[in-house]
């Protein structure tokens, strides 16, 4: 393939490359062998996921999903392994940023993105940009387990699958202690989550605030996961008394259950809102361009 541009950037250090293919002409169907190579930590540019930027209406795959009149844009987002996803949620306000900073959105404005989960809206504020990351599904429990330690696992859909484990009091996140340097992943249930899973293990610091590790299908331990934190923070609200799908939430008056979420990469704020959606806000930059011909 001749040279192609890319850009780099990342959300809490959860890293990704973007590839500007706006009318579908330049990538056609991302090859998994070109994705991985793409991400490759040695031999590329390096990143969790690609995330592939093309307008809805150019890409028929992203019609099964979103209607153009809804969202101009489509995030093709795919895991280091080159697998694709439903949904990134670091990489969609990295996938905001590029918009905004390459003139292709209006500022100041909501912007609609399409993902294979529907459309989400992202609002900015500066360094602060918050996206509606839509119902959560909460889908009973599971277990896991990293060696001969298991967990009870609470299962919360957020367009993609997790399986939030919190660890016993005065266990450590640490990867000397039980969850271990997540090098492989994590056991499962595999009747639970035919298609993998996120596996989140998560700590408690004080109140509304907890601290997690995870693990991602498709690209193992990363510095930080969106979706994986929205999940944290609906799972810790559950255990914290609040019904799933209700309107109230223990110890909030205004019906909203908001957390701060510390991952290895930087900090998020999730809010669960009366109305039943989350909402995420954190930071994204986008660090580099060039071209490549990986």
């Amino acid at each position: 393939m001749s040279e192609y541009a890319f850009l780099k950037g990342h959300g809490t250090e959860n890293d990704f490359v973007l590839l500007p293919d706006h009318d579908g002409t330049v990538h056609g169907e991302l090859d998994p062998a070109r994705v991985a190579a793409l991400c490759h930590r040695r031999a590329g540019i390096g990143g969790d996921g690609v995330l592939r930027v093309i307008r809805t209406e150019a890409y028929a795959a992203a019609r099964d999903h979103v209607d153009p009149a809804e969202a101009a844009w489509f995030m093709d987002y795919r895991n280091s392994d080159g697998s694709v996803s439903e949904m990134c949620g670091n990489g969609i306000r990295v996938f905001a940023r590029h918009l905004l900073e390459e003139g292709l959105v209006e500022p100041g404005r909501p912007i609609p993105v399409g993902t294979r989960d529907g459309v989400k809206v992202i609002e900015v504020d500066g360094d602060r940009i918050t996206v509606d990351m839509g119902r959560p599904r909460v889908l009973g429990e599971s277990e896991v387990a990293v060696g001969e330690s298991r967990w009870t696992a609470r299962h919360v859909d957020m367009g993609n699958p997790h399986a939030v484990a919190f660890l016993r009091e005065g266990d450590s996140l640490d990867p000397h202690g039980p969850v271990g340097p997540l090098a492989e992943e994590p056991a499962y249930d595999r009747a639970v989550y035919p298609a993998g899973v996120n596996v989140e293990f998560v700590v408690r610091r004080g109140e509304r605030h907890v601290a997690m590790r995870v693990h991602e299908r498709g690209s193992g331990e990363t510095r930080s996961c969106g979706t994986g934190a929205c999940a944290v923070a609906v799972a810790t609200a559950l255990a914290d008394g609040r019904s799933a799908g209700a309107a109230g939430s223990a110890g909030s008056a205004g019906g909203d259950a908001t957390y701060r979420v510390d991952l290895p990469g930087g900090t998020l704020e999730i809010s669960w809102t009366a109305e039943d959606r989350v909402l995420m806000t954190g930071p994204a930059v986008v660090v580099a361009r060039g071209t490549t011909r990986l």
